[in-house]
């Protein structure tokens, strides 16, 4: 395991794209701060298509909004910020989530620190984090899928009366290991996690927490039928390999869903690559961690 932190800057930013948690006409407010603030610096602002109807104002589609922008913006919760760094993460692109939601473990812009945040954009005061990323492969004899996973992939039971039946192997070329059969999960689920989604459903499930610049995997089971099964966290360089007779759901992030049962195994690894997201200098982890969490409260 180790930590990926980044000393780099933004290159020459003169497009900037962004993406609104979807149907939230309430947030016009924060799209008309933003605007203003990068004008001031001669940045074009393109907003997603679904994203403008919402303003009422003309949009472009995802895929130009990726192509066409030097760092894209999220304005809602967490969930708005994760979709788009999944569903841009081939483009590479720098992202900032300005928080509209309630939780803002990932987002930590407000609405009154828009103007002042995108100043220190300018003058170089602000941070990059590279955020570890999933990568899934669903393989089967007709086909191979490749998918990308931010917080975690649950593999969940097809119905509330039905069982997760899996087989989990491993395998490191680091540590000279084929693979090599770790763990039989019987019980609601298994959930394998990033650190940055370690306080996601993970943790709600009994996995620990996970500094987020830490490069590791978590798998950790949901309600197992046994009192020996607990949470396991693997170093980066690890490959993960699930195996089932039984129908199993797989959920990607919470949004994207597949069965087990149309594929021979899924294989979770770390990707090469990780995700850019912009923050302030001042945010400190432990903070938003006594803070969501209330920890030290009396």
């Amino acid at each position: 395991m180790h930590l990926t932190i980044s000393e780099e800057h933004l290159g020459d930013i003169k497009t900037a794209g962004l993406v609104l948690r979807p149907n939230s006409s309430d947030l016009k407010p924060y799209y008309e701060i933003l605007k203003s603030s990068l004008q001031k610096y001669q940045v074009r602002l393109l907003v997603e298509k679904k994203s403008a109807n919402t303003l009422g104002i003309k949009g472009i589609p995802k895929e130009q909004l990726y192509t066409q922008s030097d760092i894209l913006i999220s304005i809602g919760g967490d969930g708005t910020l994760l979709s788009l760094s999944r569903r841009s993460y081939h483009y590479n692109k720098p992202i900032l989530g300005i928080n509209a939601g309630n939780l803002g473990f990932l987002t930590d812009i407000k609405l009154y620190e828009i103007e002042d945040f995108i100043d220190k954009i300018f003058s170089n005061q602000y941070r990059i984090d590279h955020r570890m990323v999933l990568e899934i492969k669903l393989r089967s004899k007709k086909e191979e899928k490749n998918l990308i996973a931010f917080n975690d992939i649950v593999l969940s039971r097809p119905s509330i009366d039905g069982m997760v039946n899996v087989d989990a192997y491993v395998s490191s070329p680091d540590a000279q290991m084929d693979k090599k059969h770790l763990n039989h999960y019987y019980g609601d689920g298994v959930i394998i996690s990033t650190p940055t989604g370690s306080t996601a459903y993970n943790l709600s499930a009994g996995g620990p927490i996970v500094y987020p610049l830490t490069e590791a995997l978590i798998i950790t089971p949901i309600c197992p039928h046994s009192l020996t099964q607990r949470p396991l966290v693997l170093p980066a360089d690890f490959e993960v390999t699930f195996e089932s007779e039984d129908e199993t759901i797989i959920v990607v992030d919470g949004q994207d869903i597949y069965n087990l049962k149309f594929f021979d195994a899924i294989s979770i690894k770390v990707a090469q690559k990780g995700v850019r997201m912009i923050h302030r200098i001042e945010r400190n982890y432990f903070d938003v961690l006594k803070q969501k969490l209330h920890w030290g409260s009396q």
